[in-house]
């Protein structure tokens, strides 16, 4: 197993072993979802995750620009700026992303979670979901302050129009909903418009994929 330091944790990440013609090969567990045009997102989202994510997605449009890429999200969100870069990369690359949350999808989770291609939008029946308005705190004179609060209304505006687009609900009950923390189960974020469909099993999951490439 690697050890990851992300920041303040550190986590283990185990290793596969493959038999192949060509013998024995070790994967990290990650390196071997990539082969399945898997990706992972465990962690808070920053910077360092982000380039990760969005390295991985550009990789995937390169191998193959026609096939699906699959974002798997178990995320309590992050910076805001790193959340963005990799939403503006799913939107960038050619491949639909399909996206499935396994347990939460809060903040700027959420957020990637209902970028993903329409119809192909996911989540387990326990997921949990969260929507709130950007957080921050600044220090220093009063006009850097003021600088930093104008930017923040101007996040929060641009995160709420995201949500109304990927939602298709109207841009004002987003503002309303997400003035404070707003927590949804799986049911309730797909009737929100933020996941299409509840996937309780794999197989499930490979029936939506099969008609979703007979369209």
């Amino acid at each position: 197993m690697k050890i990851l330091n992300n920041s303040s944790f550190y986590y283990t990440v185990p290793f596969v072993v493959e038999q192949s013609e060509r013998g024995e090969r070790q994967y990290d567990i990650f390196s071997r979802l990539l082969k399945d045009r898997i990706i992972f997102l465990g962690t808070p989202i920053n910077d360092d995750m982000a380039n990760i994510v969005i390295a991985q997605m550009l990789f995937l449009e390169s191998e193959d620009p026609d096939k699906d890429i699959n974002l798997y999200i178990n995320s309590p969100g992050g910076y805001v700026s790193s959340g963005l870069a990799i939403y503006d990369t799913m939107r960038f690359i050619k491949p639909d992303v399909s996206t499935t949350c396994v347990g939460q999808a809060t903040s700027m989770g959420a957020l990637l979670l209902a970028a993903g291609t329409k119809g192909k939008r996911y989540g387990l029946p326990h997921s949990r979901i969260m929507l709130h308005q950007p957080l921050g705190g600044f220090r220093g004179q009063a006009s850097d302050i003021e600088i930093h609060a104008k930017e923040m209304i101007r996040i929060k505006r641009e995160l709420n129009e995201i949500f109304s687009e990927c939602s298709g609900q109207p841009l004002e009950r987003i503002e309303k909903d997400s003035e404070r923390e707003f927590f949804m189960n799986a049911e309730q974020s797909r009737e929100y418009g933020l996941i299409d469909k509840i996937i309780e099993s794999k197989e499930a999951l490979s029936k939506e994929i099969k008609t979703h490439k007979n369209k």
